[in-house]
């Protein structure tokens, strides 16, 4: 129950916050460039599930 309440916080929070970041100008003009970070979070999510397919795997070896 309160890991489901967290995570709806949290998406909830994620877009209230995309949502009045898009309210002021849009990504038009925005300061950092959209397609790197979504390649940096993209990234970071792979090497994250093969971290854990990894630790995993030598968790069941032992």
């Amino acid at each position: 129950m309160k890991k489901s309440l967290l995570l709806l916080s949290a998406v909830a929070l994620m877009l209230a916050v995309t949502a009045s970041a898009n309210a002021q100008t849009g990504c038009v003009n925005s300061p950092e460039n959209p397609t790197v970070v979504l390649g940096l979070v993209g990234s970071a999510g792979a090497f994250l599930a093969s971290a854990r397919a990894r630790f995993k795997a030598r968790r069941n070896a032992k």
